[in-house]
């Protein structure tokens, strides 16, 4: 599976699906959610109302309204709770969770964000090591890209790719 990271606007790559950092309501928030959603425009909130829930470690799809993506996948990462709640596992679930959704919509090309390291407080270490982990373990043909919003987490990417 190529793996990539890169300091970008996760909304502006032309991608079969981007993956949104959602909340268990599927709701507008803050950050890269909220910034998909502004740039999806407000078919994607209905969308996502339409669907209602999804579980930490899971992940819906929705398409990608006014986005260069074709569908976003709402991938729902755990609150970091200090490592003892099986946050690893849920975390890894979620990345699961979105190549499975990429992979049932035909899918070949995927952007993530850094799941639950924002407002969610997962370490960015911790998170970035599961991350490229996970999908490396996929084992498919899919090409992933990391889509890092500054240099210290494209650091991070790039230091886990290379290991």
């Amino acid at each position: 599976m190529p793996q990539e990271a890169r300091l970008a606007d996760i909304t502006a790559l032309a991608v079969d699906a981007i993956v949104n950092a959602a909340n268990d309501r599927l709701a507008p928030g803050g950050g890269v959610c909220g910034a998909i959603h502004r740039a999806a425009g407000p078919e994607l909130a209905r969308a996502c109302a339409a669907i209602g829930h999804c579980p930490t470690g899971e992940a819906r799809t929705t398409p990608g309204f006014r986005l260069p993506a074709r569908h976003v996948i709402h991938a729902v990462g755990p609150v970091w709770q200090g490592g003892g709640q099986g946050e690893a596992e849920r975390l890894a679930s979620a990345y699961r969770a979105s190549l499975a959704e990429l992979r049932r919509i035909g899918g070949h090309s995927i952007a993530f964000p850094a799941i639950s390291t924002g407002i969610y407080g997962f370490p960015s270490d911790e998170a970035t090591r599961i991350a490229v982990a996970t999908c490396r373990a996929e084992g498919t043909e899919i090409e992933v890209i990391f889509a890092c919003f500054d240099e210290p987490m494209l650091r991070l990417y790039e230091k886990e790719l290379a290991a």
